[in-house]
């Protein structure tokens, strides 16, 4: 059995698309500190929550528009650096490569500032006490990861409870995506919890068992 990381978990499900935005705490004394994942379009219940935390990073699963759409404004809010893949690191202040240009019935054109860290495979992050794992997990989008610590998962669009990120967007692979799913998510342990971008939590021995497109 994995140890289970000392960390709370709150989800804020944030703008038209329900993305699930993570944050990720720990009491250090009198104060808390903690990270974000994924801050979602139309932050202010993110924002008005972090007021009182030193937030030490935001960690993006990807660059679509649902998931980076708050970067700014919460990384404004807590002066902290903005971490994402090497290969999405335009996105962020490419409108048309991070989706908000195509679907303007539901977002204006969106972009930021360029992020302050890449990621690649591999990779251990020291945040909040807690060591971060970085999994490349492409297929969804080009360079979306996969964070992991302990017996936590954040998949982004990669896996969901009972589903699977669409592939169809511009730089989607299914065959990536389910070389992603089965040859590295599925060899984590059974009782891994798996935080997704979007709906409910899961656990991968969970999927590997009722997953319709991966068993």
């Amino acid at each position: 059995m994995m140890a289970t990381a000392t960390f709370k978990v709150e989800t804020y499900t944030l703008g038209p698309l329900q993305t699930n935005a993570y944050l990720l705490t720990v009491k250090d004394g009198g104060k808390e500190r903690g990270i974000v994942i994924d801050p979602g379009m139309n932050p202010k219940r993110l924002l008005d929550r972090i007021q009182h935390i030193e937030l030490e990073a935001i960690l993006l699963t990807h660059a679509h528009f649902d998931h980076m759409g708050g970067v700014e404004e919460v990384r404004k809010a807590a002066c902290c650096p903005v971490y994402i893949h090497d290969l999405e690191a335009d996105w962020l202040t490419d409108p048309r490569k991070n989706g908000s240009m195509r679907w303007q019935d539901v977002t204006p054109p969106l972009s930021t500032d360029p992020a302050e860290h890449g990621l690649a495979e591999g990779q251990k992050l020291e945040l909040i006490g807690h060591t971060f794992s970085v999994m490349h997990t492409p297929g969804h989008s080009p360079g979306s990861v996969s964070f992991l610590c302990g017996a936590h998962l954040f998949s982004g669009d990669v896996l969901f409870r009972q589903s699977v990120g669409r592939t169809d967007l511009p730089g989607g692979r299914e065959r990536d995506l389910y070389d992603s799913i089965r040859l590295k998510l599925y060899k984590l342990d059974d009782d891994t919890i798996v935080y997704p971008g979007h709906g409910g939590r899961t656990a991968i021995g969970f999927e590997k068992a009722n997953n319709p497109y991966t068993v």
